[in-house]
């Protein structure tokens, strides 16, 4: 189970690793995501649906057989990249302190990796049978926590409710929008509780509440509609595994192809692709607070 960090360490293409790390730089969630190599064009998983159960017997009791339960459910990849065309006498003649195919590949890199964390958050292929099902659409009725019917400032209470709601352990990553980080640290610094800051495997300085990270997203809008207000926003905790949490799906990883020259045109092509997905292993591996002022 690979973080798109340690693929880029395993490539021996510059231009695909440069890509990767673009990447990662670019979104929050790409820096904690597990991800699957699947065959094919789907991903067919059973998750449980109840237990098989146990209890206490008395002596020479006849023993009742219990097994668990599974819904089958299937998690499609989509298709993101997109094409970015340098112009050969640009290339030429502006090359020689920036090379302009390396500056149009890395801001390439950075719309796909955009258009990736928007889609996790906010995906739904009932909206764009195009892509795939993000968080909102993901997190099911029973791991969802409302703020209030009209929406309710952040309060610690709530936060420790929405940690609690995930199971099997602590989340491993906490993702809201940059106003709902702020309003926290208010919280914190009021309670004269001390803000707990750490280092992610990139060096950067990180905030945490009980032990598990904070991270923003700009694609967690604070534009959401709870009952009256249209001002409200998100958080998310979050638990990354591969078998049996939230995990990242891929057909053969992040492509970054060199088309070469075109025809119509005097100019180079280099094409992103990336045969992706989402899948929830566990639905309590994931939960949502809602409404949050």
């Amino acid at each position: 189970m690979l973080t798109l960090a340690e693929s880029a360490k395993l490539t021996q293409d510059q231009l695909r690793a440069g890509v990767i790390e673009t990447i990662i730089e670019e979104s929050p969630m790409l820096r904690y995501l597990r991800w699957l190599d699947v065959q094919g064009n789907s991903f067919a998983y059973n998750q449980e649906a109840t237990l098989s159960g146990a209890q206490f017997y008395p002596v020479n009791a006849l023993w009742t057989e219990g097994t668990m339960t599974f819904t089958r459910k299937t998690a499609s990849l989509a298709i993101l990249g997109g094409d970015a065309d340098v112009d050969n006498f640009i290339h030429r003649t502006r090359s020689r302190e920036t090379d302009q195919r390396a500056v149009q590949t890395a801001a390439k890199a950075k719309d796909v990796s955009r258009k990736w964390e928007q889609t996790t958050i906010n995906g739904a292929v009932a909206t764009d049978a195009n892509s795939f099902d993000g968080l909102a659409t993901l997190a099911v009725a029973g791991q969802t926590i409302t703020a209030g019917a009209n929406g309710a400032a952040l309060t610690l209470a709530l936060l420790d409710q929405l940690v609690d709601a995930v199971k099997g352990g602590k989340p491993h990553l906490l993702l809201m929008s940059k106003r709902t980080r702020r309003a926290l640290k208010a919280l914190l610094q009021a309670s004269a509780h001390y803000v707990e800051q750490g280092a992610d495997q990139f060096g950067r300085q990180v905030m945490f509440y009980d032990g598990i990270p904070v991270e923003v997203s700009d694609y967690q809008p604070d534009t959401e509609t709870q009952g009256s207000s249209n001002l409200a926003s998100s958080i998310y905790a979050l638990q990354f595994s591969d078998a049996d949490g939230l995990v990242g799906l891929t057909n053969g990883g992040l492509d970054v192809i060199d088309v070469g020259q075109l025809e119509s045109k005097d100019a180079s092509r280099v094409r992103l692709r990336w045969y992706v997905g989402l899948a929830l292993l566990r639905d309590s591996a994931i939960a949502r607070l809602k409404g949050v002022l």
